[in-house]
């Protein structure tokens, strides 16, 4: 069943085909309310929104509506990391344990912070049972992270740490910091700020949940109509409950990914997967960095090393987690194979559970978010994501 929406926004001249895919994306496959937007450095060039910011359709997404993004959270991590970088209080193929000596403890003296951000680690999950609340106590969190024995031996193999990998980061930032500030005041601080970009990660109380959409799992006859890439293997893990790919996924256990948009979720500073934001926002920090406008807290160096092509390609491509080829690279995805965007090799962002996306495309200099509420299946590459991509690779 098609949707015929009103599309709210502004589209500069050359961009017409994003829209076009963006309307598409409601009439043919099943998008409740979403929003896309694509900066070209500081300016944007595409900010566009419609449908409903719930399940029944009854309230309407507005231009300041803001969405649960889950993974999509990890390049904004990764930026704070870079800026942390960048400052001289690390360096990447720096030893963990340099900076978190209790890190060091069964076998994981030789992380590198690289290796850490690249999956590599593994610690995909967690041994101890830990529940959201937990994660606020971030203290009690530091013993329970650096007790825990790697799943394999770090630096051989990469498998996603879904949740786990901002615990990890989050603390790792929190130790270098002169003030010793969370991943979510750096973040805030140092990078949303002074870009005015509406992400969090600790969504402030002061925020109304008024402007946050509610997600909509997709089920039932939903699931034929408008998913093909079904993540078979890792369902019969979650149906089955075993499997590394189902200890990842839940750990911790979080609640149903179509109820993260309540107070109890949110509030909570979960670096890997609980940023809340705007399409608008994530463009708007991959322009920057994209468009290498000065206005980051990186360095441009550090910028051409996100950007570059050569990535380490040192362990296998099989992400033990995900059981499908992937590839990251200082906290981001690489543009590879055949999960492709960007215009070349040297586009680098993240995904999110569901189909949100935003990412750099340093050849172009422009920054694209793409956030909704509808909850795709697709492991990676939803549907809707590739249609808005692949229409701005047609445009200009």
């Amino acid at each position: 069943m098609s949707e015929q929406v009103t599309v709210h926004g502004e589209v500069d001249a050359g961009f017409g085909p994003v829209a076009d895919a963006f309307r598409h994306n409601f009439a043919r496959h099943g998008e409740i309310g979403a929003a896309v937007a694509v900066y070209d450095g500081d300016r944007p060039v595409v900010d566009l929104w419609a449908g409903y910011r719930d399940r029944k359709r009854a309230v309407a997404w507005e231009r300041d509506t803001m969405a649960p993004v889950w993974s999509s959270t990890k390049g904004m991590t990764a930026f704070a990391v870079a800026s942390a970088v960048s400052k001289g209080l690390l360096d990447y193929e720096d030893p963990v344990a340099l900076h978190w000596p209790e890190f060091a403890a069964h076998g994981k003296e030789s992380i590198t912070v690289r290796q850490l951000l690249d999956h590599q680690g593994g610690l995909a999950a967690l041994d101890r049972p830990f529940r959201l609340t937990d994660m606020a106590d971030l203290d009690g969190m530091a013993v329970v992270l650096a007790e825990q024995k790697p799943l394999w031996r770090p630096g051989t193999r990469h498998g996603y740490h879904p949740i786990t990998a901002g615990l990890y980061q989050g603390e790792l930032l929190r130790r270098v910091d002169p003030a010793h500030r969370t991943l979510g005041r750096i973040f805030a601080e140092d990078i949303a700020a002074p870009l005015g970009a509406e992400f969090y990660i600790g969504l402030p109380e002061e925020i109304s949940l008024d402007r946050v959409a509610a997600l909509s799992a997709t089920e039932g006859l939903d699931i034929l109509r408008y998913e093909r890439d079904l993540p078979v293997r890792i369902a019969i893990q979650l149906y089955s409950k075993r499997g590394l790919s189902f200890r990842a996924l839940s750990s911790p256990q979080v609640g149903a990914p179509a109820r993260a948009a309540r107070r109890e979720f949110l509030s909570v500073e979960s670096p890997a997967a609980g940023g809340v934001g705007t399409a608008r926002a994530l463009a708007r920090v991959y322009g920057a960095a994209a468009g290498r406008t000065g206005e980051l807290p990186i360095d441009k160096a550090l910028l051409d090393r996100l950007a570059s092509a050569d990535t380490a390609d040192d362990v296998p491509a099989e992400d033990l987690v995900l059981l499908t080829p992937s590839r990251y690279h200082l906290g981001f995805r690489k543009s590879r194979g055949s999960f492709r965007f960007g215009t070349d090799k040297r586009a680098y962002g993240t995904t999110g559970y569901g189909g949100s996306f935003g990412f750099a495309d340093p050849a172009t200099g422009l920054g694209f978010g793409y956030v909704m509420n509808r909850l795709g299946m697709a492991v990676l590459d939803d549907v809707r994501s590739r249609n808005l991509r692949e229409a701005l690779l047609r445009c200009r």
